[in-house]
């Protein structure tokens, strides 16, 4: 089977399309035939070596793939041959056929293509668990979500519109301002790219503060970083809850003094590990998630689809922070 394989750190330029052996399902595995993989900003940094997790060498990124179940090894009850599936697989997508573990399978409804049924879980996944558990979002609550355009932010937006909030979208162009109105977004704001100097900074926190309005944000969701943080977190409400999603823009550095001013709470978010540690909750969120998929209230926004040949291309647009929704890459027939 082919496989987009990472040989040593580097950029995107630097995956090579290689022939594998064909994965064989152990006990309590199914293997799928991966119809698409999508793209996720993880995928940009485990191949430099800057993610969380580095996996030995040669590796496939992709974390999150759609497909058709083709092997069901000893123990799996409940999946058969030709089940449509999407799963989370931290690394390891963008190859033609992978075994998973059964117990990280869920199934593909039938009405859903697969390049849709890729972008699906890990962005709002996230996202479901960021808002409920950590944000603790309520009807009426304001929710700034900075990065409003991409997988995660999009996601934002919808969930806080389907859970009665509403949804200040921030992005960094006119053409992001439309998909995150699209979206459902109430407000939206352009802001110029960082990085900022001072005066910048403090404008920045006005806009955010003009749109959050007098009471601020009760919930800011941050999957950016950088020196758009602490501009953010100057809009925050009483009591807020400020989550830190992700970094492309950098790590900040926030001034705790603006915490006890607010009364607020800076909270991580780390989807994985909560899935992992309570996979009861995260089952419910997904079922959750399934069900608003069905009634229209979420949709992933695929905005191109890159031939697996050119999947390394797909991750360097990630890395260019000009992606709008989900990039994916076709695998498979």
């Amino acid at each position: 089977m082919r496989a987009l394989l990472s040989k040593a750190p580097g950029g995107p330029e630097t995956l090579e399309l290689a022939e594998l052996p064909d994965p064989v399902a152990g006990a309590g595995q199914v293997v799928v035939d991966v119809r698409a993989c999508a793209i996720n900003y993880p995928d940009v940094l485990i191949i430099e070596d800057k993610y969380q997790f580095k996996p030995p060498r040669p590796f496939a990124p992709g974390s999150e793939i759609a497909g058709v179940v083709s092997l069901v090894g000893e123990g799996v009850t409940g999946w058969a041959v030709g089940d449509r599936v999407i799963s989370t697989v931290g690394h390891g997508g963008l190859v033609e056929r992978m075994a998973i573990d059964a117990s990280r399978l869920y199934r593909l409804p039938d009405d859903r293509g697969f390049e849709d049924g890729a972008a699906l879980l890990l962005t709002y996944a996230t996202t479901i668990h960021a808002l409920l558990d950590r944000g603790h979002l309520k009807a009426g609550d304001t929710l700034l979500v900075l990065g409003a355009a991409g997988g995660v932010g999009l996601a934002a937006v919808e969930l806080g519109k389907a859970f009665g909030a509403r949804v200040v979208a921030a992005v960094s162009s006119e053409a992001k301002a439309e998909a995150a109105r699209a979206a459902g977004a109430d407000e939206v704001i352009v802001y110029a790219r960082a990085p900022f100097d001072k005066d910048q900074s403090k404008a920045l926190a006005d806009q955010f503060k003009a749109a959050t309005g007098p009471g601020g944000a009760n919930v800011i969701y941050d999957p950016v970083g950088g020196d758009y943080a602490e501009p953010a977190l100057r809009s925050i409400a009483w009591e807020g809850r400020y989550l830190v999603i992700g970094f492309p823009a950098g790590i900040p550095r926030l001034p705790l003094n603006l915490t006890l001013l607010k009364s607020c709470d800076v909270c991580g978010v780390f989807w994985g590990a909560f899935a992992a540690r309570d996979p009861a909750a995260n089952q419910a969120h997904v079922d959750h998630l399934f069900r608003l998929w069905a009634e229209g209230r979420i949709s992933p926004r695929v905005t191109e689809v890159f031939d697996f040949a050119e999947g390394g291309r797909a991750i360097a647009k990630m890395a260019s922070r000009d992606a709008i929704g989900k990039l994916v890459v076709r695998v498979g027939g």
